[in-house]
């Protein structure tokens, strides 16, 4: 049974270590964080932006996919599912399709209208017993098309949202969405620790983990981050194996065309990323 992100983040807060959402895109990729999950006793979170919910034919179809499988797979471990870079319009829709977690992104907003969006959105989830995540300060990169340059965001601000409720706070610490520059500056720890200490036991949300150096990453849990974002590495993993298995003109070997024959390298690759990243957190055997 999907749950609510709340337990499993404040335990990762109190216990310095963090829970990762890795975003799915496919029945493979839903399958392989899940399994992954499982065999190592991690809870998980899933992530779905909007543009991948709309490849995936909408949320109901997600929520179907996602409850099945973990009926089917018999996954024991905490999952949520969580809608990623919601909008006002997409929160409704998920949290009506049966998602466990909402992120509402109002941070392209001024503050004072992502404060009263969000005090509504506190409402609408605390209602329905669901976890829900809000931005001050947009992380860059580009995420569904929108772009955003990497912005640290101001504590006080953070505190304003974190004092309305909200499960998690994902706060820009100069991360982006996507591949790292290669003039990136880093993350600017003197505003995650400001962050940190004025938002109370609110964990902190890292979004644009792939790439982010290990070392920093650690720093990052020890200074409230309890949940961290991984998409583009899980993609670039599947890409390369799938990549190497067509080049190695595998799929013109018997039935090597199979898209089950086909995709097994890929589905491999993201399962071998996850627990990596799992190990990484510190997240193994914390289910």
């Amino acid at each position: 049974m999907l749950v609510s992100a709340k337990d499993m983040l404040q335990k990762a807060y109190e216990g310095k270590y963090a829970v990762g959402q890795f975003n799915i895109n496919n029945l493979e990729w839903t399958k392989a964080i899940l399994l992954t999950a499982q065999e190592n006793n991690s809870p998980v979170i899933l992530g779905v932006s909007e543009g991948a919910a709309k490849y995936m034919c909408g949320y109901e179809t997600i929520v179907g996919m996602v409850n099945g499988m973990m009926k089917e797979l018999n996954i024991t471990v905490p999952v949520a599912l969580h809608l990623d870079h919601g909008s006002y319009q997409g929160a409704l829709d998920a949290m009506a399709a049966g998602f466990s977690s909402i992120m509402f992104d109002g941070s392209h907003y001024a503050i004072e209208e992502n404060i009263a969006k969000t005090t509504e959105m506190v409402k609408l989830t605390s209602e329905k017993g669901l976890s829900l995540e809000a931005e001050v300060g947009s992380i860059g990169g580009e995420e569904d098309g929108v772009v955003g340059k990497g912005e640290v965001a101001d504590p006080a601000e953070c505190k304003q949202i974190a004092d309305l409720g909200v499960t998690m706070l994902a706060a820009g610490i100069g991360n982006i969405h996507g591949k790292y520059p290669e003039n990136w500056a880093g993350l600017a720890f003197d505003a995650l620790e400001a962050i940190n200490a004025s938002t109370g036991n609110t964990p902190l949300v890292l979004h644009g983990g792939t790439g982010i150096p290990e070392e920093m990453i650690k720093k990052a849990i020890s200074l409230g981050v309890a949940k961290i974002n991984v998409n583009t590495e899980c993609q670039l993993a599947f890409q390369e194996a799938t990549r190497k298995y067509i080049e190695a003109r595998k799929d013109l070997e018997g039935k090597g065309f199979d898209p089950r024959k086909l995709l097994n390298p890929g589905f491999e690759a993201i399962k071998a990323t996850v627990k990596e990243k799992m190990e990484l957190f510190g997240s193994i055997n914390k289910a």
